[in-house]
This record gives structure tokens, C-alpha cells and sequence, in this order.
């Protein structure tokens, strides 16, 4: 595999370090006048970014996070999408010092799954309720290379269990070539997604030891290959804990700045998670730039501001309590009830096959009423994708709030799908009761094509979206 790549020279830390020396510390005046922008939904640039990030004074930290709720509703009103990760398979070439997956875990129970078993652990998140996985692998695959990662695609997708089906795959997997980012394209994915980890030079080599992981330049450039592919939805990430977050979330907005000077569109979604124990990893343990919930939350909170259409991910890394508190700091996007082992809906989670440690070890059906207690909707649609809404078409619906007349319509049909086929008796009442508060919200002209979905899905109609 030819792995030559330009050098990611718009990852520039010289800049990064003068913007984080030259920034002031956190004068209220100033920091009011970027919220007061935040509010317009323009998003924010780096030193404005790096200005919230020097805030400590608790009165200033309340009224960033009350910006970023009023953002994060003005956008997203109370949708909360839902997925589940399905791990495919844990073996990996390469030597990543913080995670389970490294190729020298001998501690690690290894394992590939067969399209079989694939299909099993298919059929078992159709029946919790999901309509939405994220395929994830270890970056090495069996002898069939990456035709297997295709075939396990099509495996998910052909996988029907009476009205339940999963309608969107995202992949998870290692950077590609342009010709296999287009079979991956052809293989009808959603969101391609790759993480980084860190955007730090000199801590990347540190904790890359071997693999082509260890390859900064062919890791960063990826979502290039992606873009000209023709996947335009991409999901950036960085694990933080590796290095000084407030580096990490200044890098991601110049990894943003690059997709949109290059292909007119930044990136769908961002990932924020957090180191956690990792089964042989001391430095999972014991990370060198820990993280604090306060900083963790004000990282979830600055991001909503910085690029306020921008869906953020929160894992379930994080235990249910700061999961609910990142909720209405922006987070639009949550796992539930995840694996993070091959196999592991079909026999529980076993930590020693898994990537790392959960932190929130609900059921999809216990998030979904203590969500829906709250007022939110959880959404399970795709219908974006499958109605070609990404990428740039996305965003020129959604910066004008034309997409929010889609979004709530869809979203309420789709959790009304699970409630009826899915929810247990308390999440049924929890739901019902959120989705006639939410209806009572909305323009008249989006509550007439909410309730003519619901109607439909009342009917025994499924898969309705507009």
C-alpha cells in the first residue's frame, strides 16, 4: 500500500503556542464580547477559542455554559442522537502505548468476528431498539485485508429482524488509500471517522511506537483522501489526556479550517473522549495531561461555541452523571449501551477483549427514559444520509435553521418507532410524554409535519422521514 502523503503543514504549532502565549487571561469584558458572537451562531476563531479556554472564574464558567446551552438549543432543540459502536475485531498492527488494542497485549483476549457472528450481534442491536451502529476494527484485518471491512458492512446492512433494520453505518477504521476510501464510499457508509488522538508532534511519536499509525502526516491527512473519495461527512476526534487540551481543541479548529478552505465543508461530527484504564496500559492509568470534569465540561462547552453546527459525541467512556451534565452543553450525539469488545452484545462485555474501560454502563433502554425524563428526544434517524443531506448540502440547510424542519419532524417519528416496537412500559411513558411537550414547542408549520409522520408511524407505518 503506497502510504505517501503531503506533509500537514496546516497543523502548525508554532501558531498554536504564539496564539496560547499571546492570549490574555479571561477580562470578563472580552470574554462577553465572544459569547455575545457565539450567539449569532458564527463560530469562533482561535484566539477566541483559546480566550474561553483561560476562563476559571466560576461566575464566567456559568455564563459560557449558559451561552452554549442557549447555542446547542437554538440549533439542536432537544434531539439527542443516538448509536451504538459494533467492534468487528480487536486485532492490530500497531504499537499505541495508551490503548488495549497494541499489537504486544499479550494480556488481550484477540479476536476476529465471522460474518455470522457479525450478523448475531446485528440482529441483537436491532432488537434493543438501534437503527444506527459505528462499525469499528483494530487497524489490521484478516487474511480477506480490507474486503473484510466491506463485507462486514454489507453484512450489518442485510441484517432484518421484523420492522428493525440498521439504516446508517458509520465506519471507524484505520486511514486508507483514495481508491479503497472509495469502495468504503461505494459501501454506503454515513460518517467516516478517525480519531487522531493528539495533534502534538512530539507527543504523536512518543505514544505511536510502531505501525503505520506511527505515520503523523498519513493519519492527519485521511479526511483529504476521504473528501476527494467523495465521503463528505468526516468525524474528528483527539483523546484527551495526552496532551495540554487546550493544544489539542486550538489543532482541531486549524483541521477544520483546512477541510473548509478545501473542500468547503469542515468536519460532521467531533469526538471528545477521555483517557480511560485500558487493560496492560500504565499510561491509560495514569495519564501524562490529565483532564479535570471542570476542564472536561468547559472543552464540550468552548467546542458547541467554536462551531456551533458541529455534532459532538460524547462516549460512554464517561459515567452517566457527566454524560447528563454534558447534555445541555452542547453534546448532540451519544452512545448506549455499548461494547467496546467483538462479540460483546451477544456474550457481555469481557475487559479482557475490550478497548477500555466504560464509564456508563446503562442499556439503551435505561438511557432512553432517563433521557426522555428530561425532555429530550432521542432521535434515531438517517434520513439525511439516505435523502443525500451531508456535507455541504448539510450545512446549507442548517446555517439558515431550514434543517431544523426536518430534524424535529424525523426525529420524533423515529423515537415513536422505538417506543412502540422497542421501549419498556416506563420508557414508553417517559417518551410519550416528551414527545407531546415537544409538540406543543413547535411552528405550527413543523408541528402539521410532525404529527402527520407520527400519525403514519401510529398506523403501523415505519421508516417515515421528510
Amino acid at each position: 500500500m503506497d502510504t505517501t502523503c503531503p506533509e500537514a503543514t496546516w497543523i502548525d504549532e508554532s501558531i498554536i503556542q504564539e496564539t496560547l502565549n499571546k492570549t490574555e487571561g479571561s477580562n470578563p469584558s472580552r470574554i462577553q464580547e465572544i459569547l455575545a458572537k457565539a450567539l449569532k451562531l458564527k463560530g469562533l476563531d482561535m484566539a477566541e477559542v483559546a480566550a474561553l479556554a483561560t476562563v476559571r472564574d466560576p461566575e464566567m464558567l456559568e455564563e459560557i455554559y449558559h451561552t452554549a446551552k442557549q447555542v446547542k438549543e437554538e440549533i439542536y432543540g432537544p434531539r439527542l442522537v443516538l448509536f451504538a459502536p459494533l467492534y468487528i475485531s480487536n486485532l492490530c498492527n500497531n504499537e499505541c502505548v495508551y490503548c488495549a488494542f497494541r499489537r504486544s497485549n499479550k494480556a488481550l483476549d484477540r479476536r476476529t468476528l465471522t460474518q455470522t457472528e457479525i450478523a448475531e450481534e446485528t440482529r441483537i442491536l436491532i432488537n434493543q431498539g438501534h437503527k444506527r451502529v459505528l462499525l469499528v476494527a483494530g487497524e489490521s484485518y484478516p487474511n480477506e485485508g480490507f474486503k473484510y471491512v466491506l463485507d462486514s458492512i454489507a453484512t450489518v446492512y442485510s441484517v432484518k429482524e421484523g420492522a428493525g433494520e440498521i439504516r446508517r453505518v458509520n465506519a471507524n477504521v484505520a486511514p486508507l488509500p483514495l481508491e479503497e476510501f472509495k469502495l468504503l464510499k461505494e459501501a454506503g457508509i454515513g460518517t467516516y471517522q478517525c480519531f487522531q488522538e493528539t495533534y502534538h508532534r512530539e507527543t504523536y511519536s512518543k505514544v505511536h511506537l510502531s505501525g503505520l499509525k506511527r505515520k503523523y502526516d498519513w493519519r492527519v491527512t485521511a479526511f483529504d483522501r476521504a473528501m476527494q473519495a467523495g465521503i463528505d461527512d468526516v468525524g474528528v476526534g483527539v483523546l484527551f489526556g495526552l496532551y495540554d487540551w487546550r493544544f489539542e481543541i486550538l489543532a482541531l479548529m486549524q483541521e477544520i479550517e483546512h477541510l473548509e478552505k478545501e473542500f468547503g465543508v469542515g468536519c460532521h461530527t467531533i469526538s471528545v473522549p477521555r483517557m480511560e484504564p485500558a487493560l496492560g496500559s500504565n499510561i491509560a492509568e495514569n495519564p501524562p495531561y490529565p483532564v479535570a470534569d471542570e476542564d472536561f465540561k468547559k472543552i464540550v462547552a468552548i467546542l458547541r461555541l467554536a462551531v456551533p453546527y458541529t455534532g459532538i459525541i460524547m462516549s460512554t467512556r464517561e459515567t452517566a452523571k457527566l454524560r447528563t451534565e454534558t447534555l445541555a452543553l452542547g453534546v448532540s450525539q451519544i452512545s448506549a449501551g455499548s461494547r467496546t469488545n467483538p462479540g460483546g452484545y451477544a456474550e457481555d462485555e469481557q475487559f479482557v477483549a475490550a478497548q477500555f474501560q466504560l464509564g456508563d454502563h446503562r442499556s439503551l433502554a435505561e438511557v432512553i427514559k432517563d433521557v426522555a425524563d428530561m425532555g429530550y428526544i432521542p432521535s434515531f434517524c438517517t434520513g439525511c444520509y439516505r435523502l443525500g443531506r451531508t456535507g455541504q448540502d448539510f450545512m446549507d440547510m442548517a446555517k439558515p435553521g431550514l434543517i431544523k424542519e426536518k430534524c424535529g419532524p424525523n426525529a420524533l417519528s423515529t423515537f415513536l418507532e422505538y417506543l412502540i416496537d422497542y421501549a419498556t412500559p416506563e420508557a414508553a411513558a417517559a417518551g410519550e410524554k416528551a414527545i407531546a411537550q415537544n409538540l406543543a414547542r413547535m411552528a405550527p408549520k413543523t408541528r402539521a409535519i410532525s404529527e402527520g409522520l407520527i400519525s403514519r408511524v401510529r398506523q403501523g407505518k415505519r421508516d417515515v422521514f421528510c
